[in-house]
């Protein structure tokens, strides 16, 4: 019986593109946690950091994240910082499985630079160090994972693959 499969790593991991292409896969709905954050509070993440901080952040992200840890068959794409949280990691470990798309910082430093959104746990003056501090801060969390999909530039159907073979 498939429990919810729960997609962690850091920003511009490939979690949402991957998740998408396991969803079809499995014929299972995909979920991205910090799109449902924004639709609940009806404005983009970078504007609630920005007016309301980071603990409030944090707060609505575990809220939402819990709720959609319920056990039932789907893809959920967690950002980047909400597997740090300990209440979710627990709601993981009893209703779901983890898989932690772990990509090479060299891959997420050119996604991030390309990327429109503006990520608001970065600083944009010195993105690589910024990224690295941030791995470096999670990395250690990350690996508590179920699984660990370690990716180079490897394209998704072939992540997808990976992660099949593990369920």
């Amino acid at each position: 019986m498939l429990k919810t499969i729960v997609l962690i790593g850091m920003m511009g991991s490939g979690k949402t593109s991957v998740g998408k292409e396991l969803a079809k896969n499995l014929n299972l709905n995909f979920i991205d946690s910090d799109q449902e954050i924004e639709k609940k509070c009806k404005i983009s993440i970078p504007s609630i950091f920005e007016k309301k901080g980071e603990d409030y952040f944090r707060k609505i992200e575990e809220k939402i994240c819990c709720k959609l840890i319920d056990g039932k068959p789907k893809i959920l794409s967690l950002g980047g910082g909400a597997f740090i949280n300990s209440k979710i990691r627990k709601e993981i470990k009893k209703n779901g499985i983890s898989f932690w798309i772990s990509t090479n910082l060299e891959n997420i430093y050119d996604r991030l630079l390309q990327s429109k959104n503006k990520r608001p746990m970065l600083d944009y003056n010195n993105l690589k160090k910024s990224i690295k501090d941030i791995y470096d801060s999670r990395k250690e969390i990350y690996k508590k994972a179920d699984y660990t999909i370690r990716t180079k530039s490897d394209n998704k159907k072939n992540i997808v693959k990976k992660i099949i073979e593990n369920l």
